[in-house]
């Protein structure tokens, strides 16, 4: 035999381990599916060997395996422990209320999806209730689905406290590390690197191509359609603040060189912004050691209040020279801002932020008010997912199948954001079925009525249930599913091979289903949304530039500065859950995923200038009504808001962007002269309202040079579009 017939099949098992260490980093999943291996047999074991119960049997089964492969909670102990507790408490009270119900199919059909609505929608208040929710909806799909009286909810909650006592311990005793993003070495490179750039001892190029990369992992990073843990959105944020502090820092010149004006106090926000990038970067790397905010926040304090006591000690060197003077301070205070964002967003998303209190009532009704409405991805499915349910149950109740459930769950697990994905989630989900039905069939055929192997191979099973899908696809789960199930219920009855072929009837109506709710509930699917949801971004964004802008000139105007920004901050939360279902879908992108995620950024930018300027208003006393520079910068933002509004409208409509605008220098000039006559006169509120007004001026120059980058992405959605309009008549 040649050596290398002898190396080949080591080379292909190298290759293979490469391949799952990088779907698996850690080895996470292969812990949790073999912590899934061992606790559910014995739990189902101990429930039909001991008890005896077939209804304690059945949700001892399927409640460990809701408990350790569909609710996989982060966060520190205390956190996971309480998050386990209230599902534990959910099912109870879902399990009893199902079994209520399940008697009259228009009764289960209905209380199925007020349900489902309810926990998918519950996804808006924190990643918890998201992450949570495919293993509630199983608690209330098995026990309105099996039809009973009332007297075997008795039976049934034992079941389910057994499964839930056993699966918590596990899931907090057995290997309980929990697994860091991914994208926690990209953002500790890119932390590290902007450090360096901030202390001009560091490559621009080198700190620009590692936030691409970390942009672009991010991007090819699936998620929750639900939404992320506290955690995981921590570090969402951080992967645009990156992006965000960058442009702060090297826009409009790469140096940074300190001026004579406030020369030690900017030194000093240099120093506490690498210092804080720093400790953020080894957080991601295992340090404990928490970002010195206080410094960072007294250093950016302290060049605002130094700024009107050094400016009369300038000489008067004219207007360009005051400019140059100015301009580190004006760069480094809102950089300063951006590195606190990344430092805080770097403490939640390793773990230790300061404790928060609970969401309250108030914050709770304000979120699902803002997406409460079919602008909301969040919203649509959870209509989708509860029509989906409802029906599914309706029929089954109605059909009469053996195995009812499997038709909810064949509903559930193929239901996604748009008719093409649902379709081709059908076709994986039918290829999955069959292939873990034939190789159930030929191990039961093979093993016959011998039960004591039948126990044998089912922790086998239940490690490839639960560890297909994670690291091999979707379909690949689906086999496992079903090689679990033809085992499970051969155990409790043995039938042979013939329960896979009921398996294959009853999720094939299931799939019909949701493939038809899929056409019938907003078919187009996330990408439509998007496009609506960054417009939508975009007008909030401007309105409220606009509102903080007026707040500078007014001081009255704080009401509607703070109703501008809730709006904002709405519109910012629906377009980050569209755009993270927009992420999600299987279906073919329309346009780069880049150039999505400029446009979605460009949204950001625009709330991020608003707040900067929120801030700005909040010194001094604010500039006269009758100002005539108020009134040029008043009118200067309404142009801004004029072309923001008119990019929003193209995106909606299907129109070639607007031209870009181009900043005007000479009105930064004469601000300056201003500033220099102020100081003159040594006035510190005379000094302060023109800084202002300089400083306003350029936040919205800023957003003028944005415009140009916009432009080009705008255009691609805009021309894509176009072609998907044009393709799809001749595809109907």
């Amino acid at each position: 035999m040649s050596a290398d017939a002898l190396t080949a099949p080591k080379a292909r098992m190298r290759s293979l381990g490469a391949r799952l260490r990088e779907a698996d980093p850690g080895w996470i999943g292969l812990k949790s599916a073999v912590r899934a291996a061992i606790v559910m047999p014995s739990v189902f074991a101990f429930a039909h060997q001991v008890i005896g119960n077939p209804q304690t049997s059945l949700f001892a089964a399927f409640g460990s395996f809701a408990v350790l492969v569909f609710a996989d909670f982060g966060g520190d102990r205390r956190a996971r422990l309480f998050a386990y507790l209230v599902l534990a408490a959910t099912g109870a009270a879902f399990i009893s209320l199902a079994t209520l119900c399940s008697r009259n199919p228009w009764l289960a059909a209905g209380s199925m999806a007020v349900v489902a609505f309810g926990v998918l929608f519950s996804g808006v208040i924190n990643g918890y209730f998201a992450a949570g929710a495919t293993a509630a909806i199983l608690l209330y799909v098995l026990p309105v689905t099996a039809s009973a009286s009332a007297s075997v909810i008795p039976a049934r909650l034992e079941g389910w406290a057994l499964a839930a006592g056993v699966g918590i311990c596990a899931q907090l005793l057995l290997w309980p590390p929990r697994p860091r993003s991914g994208l926690g070495p990209p953002i500790a490179r890119a932390c590290r690197l902007l450090a360096d750039v901030t202390e001009s001892g560091g490559s621009v190029a080198e700190a620009s191509q590692a936030i691409g990369a970390l942009r672009d992992q991010f991007f090819a990073t699936p998620y929750r359609p639900t939404g992320p843990t506290d955690a995981a959105q921590a570090v969402t944020f951080l992967v645009d603040e990156l992006d965000w502090f960058k442009t702060r820092l090297l826009a409009p010149t790469p140096a940074l060189e300190v001026a004579p004006l406030c020369r030690s106090e900017n030194a000093e926000v240099i120093a506490a912004m690498a210092a804080v990038l720093r400790t953020s970067a080894a957080r991601f790397e295992g340090s404990r050691e928490r970002p010195d905010l206080v410094r960072l926040d007294a250093a950016r304090e302290a060049v605002a209040s130094r700024i009107p006591e050094q400016l009369p000690e300038l000489p008067d060197q004219g207007a360009d020279a005051l400019l140059e003077a100015l301009e580190p301070s004006f760069r480094l205070r809102g950089a300063a801002y951006s590195a606190h964002q990344i430092a805080t967003n770097a403490l939640a998303a390793t773990g230790e932020s300061p404790p928060r209190a609970a969401p309250t009532l108030h914050a709770v009704g304000r979120l699902a008010i803002e997406h409460a409405n079919v602008r909301s991805q969040l919203f649509r499915d959870s209509i989708r997912g509860a029509a989906a349910l409802a029906i599914g149950v309706f029929v089954a109740q109605e059909t009469g199948v053996q195995n009812g459930f499997w038709v909810v769950l064949g509903t559930l697990s193929v239901l996604r954001s748009n008719a093409l994905s649902t379709g081709a989630t059908v076709l994986s989900a039918l290829a999955g079925t069959a292939v873990g039905i034939v190789a159930g069939a030929v191990l039961v055929v093979a093993i016959g009525t011998d039960t004591a192997v039948l126990w044998g191979v089912l922790p086998v099973a239940v490690l490839l249930a639960a560890y297909a899908p994670r690291v091999v696809s979707f379909a690949a789960g689906q086999a496992g599913f079903t090689l679990l199930l033809l085992i499970l219920f051969n155990v409790i009855q043995p039938v042979g091979w013939k329960v896979g072929i009921v398996r294959v009837q009853d999720v094939a109506i299931g799939f019909g289903i949701s493939l038809a709710v899929g056409v019938a509930f907003w078919p187009r699917g996330a990408a439509a949304l998007v496009r609506n949801s960054v417009a939508a971004a975009y007008v909030s964004g401007v309105d409220f530039v606009d509102a903080a802008v007026e707040r500078i000139v007014d001081r009255t105007r704080v009401s509607a500065s703070q109703r501008a920004a809730r709006a904002a901050e709405a519109s910012a939360h629906r377009l980050d859950d569209a755009f993270r279902h927009y992420l999600a879908e299987r279906s073919a992108k329309r346009m780069p995923l880049g150039d999505v995620g400029t446009l979605v950024s460009g949204a950001g930018h625009l709330r991020r200038t608003a707040l900067s300027l929120t801030g700005l208003g909040l010194h001094g006393d604010g500039v006269p009504a009758a100002d005539d520079d108020g009134a040029r910068l008043t009118r200067d933002a309404e142009a801004i808001r004029r072309w923001y509004g008119s990019l929003a409208n193209a995106l909606v409509e299907g129109e070639a962007p607007p031209d870009p605008g181009e900043p005007d220098a000479t009105e930064r000039r004469r601000l300056a002269e201003r500033v220099g006559h102020a100081a003159a006169g040594g006035d510190a509120d005379a000094i302060w309202r023109a800084l202002m007004l300089l400083w306003a001026t350029e936040h919205l120059d800023n957003l003028a040079y944005l415009e140009r980058r916009l432009v080009p992405p705008a255009t691609m959605a805009v021309e894509g579009r176009r072609r998907w309009r044009q393709r799809a008549p001749a595809a109907a």
